[in-house]
């Protein structure tokens, strides 16, 4: 059991350290993605945008603290040995070799520029960022990837201006490539990649080189460009191309972090999403041949990043400042705590999980008259268009719903069913209603989505047990989405 002072410093701790995204509403005692870092007694299936910390979590914290960090404090030395023994324990985890070279960031967002530092300088005319699908992977991720400041301050805090460049990262140009089209069906591979191999051409004429990125697990669980369709890019332009994984869900194996690895692709992740964290905190898996000739860090990262969390022998490395960030590092710690469980599970025992997951929220759209929005084209996909881990996320079009619902009723139901005790993932802007680009144009969606300390709660259930688990979550949210949207059209029509 957690002392009361001791689970008070933890909350705090877990709310520093980041920028303005982390801090708490003092009347809610929520964040801006209304998590929370204490346990709470909730329905959640909130794993897409941000959990709270789990119980079982929360009390490892408790119980490592004084060793992590004694009297509450660590130093810059001490904070490099704790950053170096996670490092190694996600090597562990995910069974990457020793040579892959770790950054750790306060939130996937920032993770960008960890990309930027590894090309930077490649080619005299700068970097031109291929982004793909910004509309499903982060708000700020446009900004980030073009070397531009995203917030008003930094983890560091230091205040910075958004939309301003990060010093030193030299010339960033970017193209923005969209994972859906406007009726929400995601877009072929095979004319993405098209698309992006003319682009690429430009910018290498224009002496810039191309950093492509490939989105495995978008919001709405995407994974695009299809790998042949990047290895046929990388045979066409060598290595006047690189490319960037954003798998911030992290709703990705092992074994598929190890093949973008091995084609020499960086992988960036967080432990706030699938992983079960709490937010913010993000690491970038980097092949070890890209740090060993990498530019110096640039002179901005020094208003971003502390020497600790950028990996040993990068150039310039020694200018960032040597304090630590003991909410980030605490952050971190929580989420290889929930991956090291999570993968002691065999892969049978989450599979059984997630088959029940996905016949529950099957009932539930039935229910609702709500529709899961396709993986791929909308329809039943093949398993290699669909992995597993790709099943932990449901998205609900909620547009062929009796009410219509658009972008900002959804944000209002979902803060109806806060109230009621249930969290369910932000609405993400995939399908038009309309011509307009205002987002009530834009049809409503909920996201359902597992997290690893979920199911490793579950397997302990037997069959029957599960299964009425997930009925009985699903019943609550069904009552809760039917209560909630018939109110707001009651409210519709009284002021109409």
């Amino acid at each position: 059991m957690i002392r009361p002072d001791t689970a008070a410093q933890i909350a705090r701790l877990l709310t520093e350290g980041g920028d303005a995204r982390i801090t708490l509403n003092p009347e809610t005692g929520l964040n801006r993605y209304l998590a929370s870092p204490r346990p709470r007694a909730m329905t959640t299936y909130a794993s897409s945008t941000a959990n709270d910390i789990s119980p079982e979590a929360f009390a490892h914290l408790g119980e490592r603290l004084d060793a992590l960090a004694p009297r509450g404090e660590i130093d810059g030395a001490g904070y490099e040995v704790a950053l170096d023994a996670l490092r190694g324990r996600i090597r562990d985890a995910y069974g990457i070799g020793a040579d892959c070279a770790i950054a750790f960031a306060p939130s996937g967002t920032d993770l960008e520029y960890v990309a930027l530092a590894a090309v930077a300088g490649k080619a005299a005319n700068g970097i031109h960022n291929l982004l793909l699908g910004a509309d499903e992977i982060g708000s700020g991720c446009a900004h980030s990837a073009g070397g531009l400041h995203f917030a008003r301050e930094t983890a560091l805090d230091v205040a910075t201006e958004p939309g301003t460049p990060v010093a030193g990262l030299g010339p960033v140009s970017l193209s923005q490539f969209p994972v859906r089209d406007d009726h929400g069906i995601a877009n072929d591979s095979a004319m993405i990649a098209m698309e992006m191999r003319a682009t690429i051409a430009r910018a290498i004429a224009r002496g810039e080189h191309p950093l492509v990125h490939i989105v495995h697990g978008s919001k709405t669980g995407l994974i695009l460009p299809a790998i042949d369709d990047i290895d046929a890019l990388r045979r066409r332009f060598g290595a006047d191309v690189s490319f960037v994984v954003d798998a911030c869900q992290a709703r990705i194996t092992g074994e598929a972090i190890a093949a973008y690895l091995r084609r020499g692709i960086i992988v960036l992740l967080t432990g706030s999403k699938f992983m079960g964290g709490p937010p913010f905190s993000g690491f970038a898996l980097i092949p070890a041949d890209m740090t060993a000739g990498a530019a110096p860090v640039a002179e901005g990262f020094t208003r971003i990043f502390r020497r600790a969390e950028w990996p040993e022998g990068w150039a310039g490395r020694d200018a960032l400042p040597a304090s630590p960030n003991l909410g980030l590092m605490l952050r971190v710690e929580a989420a290889i705590f929930e991956l090291e469980r999570f993968q002691a599970l065999p892969i049978p025992r989450v599979v059984r999980v997630i088959d029940a997951f996905q016949a529950a929220t099957g009932g539930l759209q039935s229910r609702i008259c709500a529709q899961a929005l396709g993986s791929r084209f909308g329809g039943a996909m093949p398993p290699q268009w669909h992995p597993i881990e790709m099943r932990t996320l449901v998205t609900l079009d909620l547009s062929c719903c009796l009410t219509r619902p658009s972008f900002d009723d959804a944000v209002a139901i979902q803060g109806g069913l806060l109230e009621r005790g249930i969290r369910l993932g932000q609405p993400v802007r995939c399908i038009r209603m309309g011509t307009s680009g205002d987002s009530a144009q834009w049809a409503g969606t909920l996201r359902l989505g597992l997290s690893m300390p979920q199911i490793v709660r579950m397997d302990g259930l037997d069959d029957d047990a599960l299964a009425g688990a997930f009925a009985g979550d699903m019943a609550r949210i069904g009552d809760a989405l039917i209560a909630v949207m018939l109110g707001s059209r009651r409210s519709q029509r009284l002021s109409a």
